[in-house]
């Protein structure tokens, strides 16, 4: 059975997906067209049901939890790796009119940023490899930055106001859910199960062989650095990755009731 497969081009993904997308592990005869993009774009497809199997913002799936389950395995989850919000190194102090750059209406990183910063109103979606640029030329007063940008910010005269990943453990006690891989529900139970064990199976091999995937993560990256890129893989991808245990689904249901909805039928199962 072939299924539509959309990922962001992220090295934590890459790495994930690598072995599947390549056969390099048993798929269970699925087999997959394989389609890449930023994230907030793959939010915004998922409510036009584009895709079987989609990487999604844990904040955008709180929007379609009647057309797509959470599998248990492919999780961005954990400590110290949430959204950062910088701003030019001697700007003035953020107002509520402040202009602020976010990487989407749909993302994990504008959930936390209203959580933590509920007065902060004025918000501008800019697509995330982009949003340093911005602040730099003074055309956003701040900006919230995901993926690889937390590790090169402070290189390119930017300082941090605040860690909204560590603001939510702070406030929970729990690690931050920030992306997840939701498959559709139109799709067999049957297939959402073989989904999660294929996956689960991809990300075995990529722990077990880590330089089998260098050149798929590389092509796609968008820092090119293999220190950065390498820190980032470290960062987003753990335990909670290869499957969430009590604590990664409690961090899950968390953050769905910070949002008011039922989360209660919301993984395959």
């Amino acid at each position: 059975m072939k299924l539509s497969l959309a990922i962001s081009p992220c090295p934590n993904d890459t790495f994930m997906f690598d072995a599947l997308i390549h056969h390099k592990v048993d798929t269970e005869d699925l087999e997959f067209d394989v389609y890449f993009d930023d994230v907030e774009a793959l939010n915004r497809k998922a409510f036009q049901n584009a895709y079987d199997v989609s990487k999604l913002s844990f904040h955008a799936i709180t929007n379609l939890i009647n057309d797509y389950s959470l599998l248990n395995s492919g999780a961005a989850l954990g400590n110290n790796n949430g959204p950062l919000l910088i701003c030019k190194k001697g700007a003035s102090p953020l107002t509520d009119n402040s202009r602020i750059a976010i990487p989407g209406e749909f993302t994990t990183a504008n959930m936390l940023l209203k959580i933590a910063f509920p007065n902060l109103k004025n918000t501008h979606e800019i697509i995330f490899s982009d949003i340093e640029q911005n602040v730099l030329d003074e055309k956003m007063d701040a900006g919230l930055i995901i993926h690889e940008n937390r590790f090169t910010y402070h290189q390119r005269g930017l300082d941090k106001i605040k860690d909204l990943g560590q603001f939510w453990e702070e406030k929970f006690n729990l690690p931050i859910p920030l992306g997840g891989i939701a498959i559709n529900k139109k799709l067999d139970i049957s297939i959402h199960h073989k989904m999660d064990r294929v996956l689960k199976r991809s990300i075995e091999y990529a722990f077990a062989n880590r330089n089998s995937s260098a050149d798929f993560v590389k092509k796609h990256a968008q820092e090119m650095d293999i220190d950065v890129i390498q820190k980032h893989i470290d960062l987003y991808v753990n335990q909670y990755s290869l499957e969430l245990d009590e604590k990664g689904k409690k961090a899950v249901f968390k953050l769905f009731d910070s949002c008011g909805v039922d989360s209660s039928n919301i993984f395959v199962s």
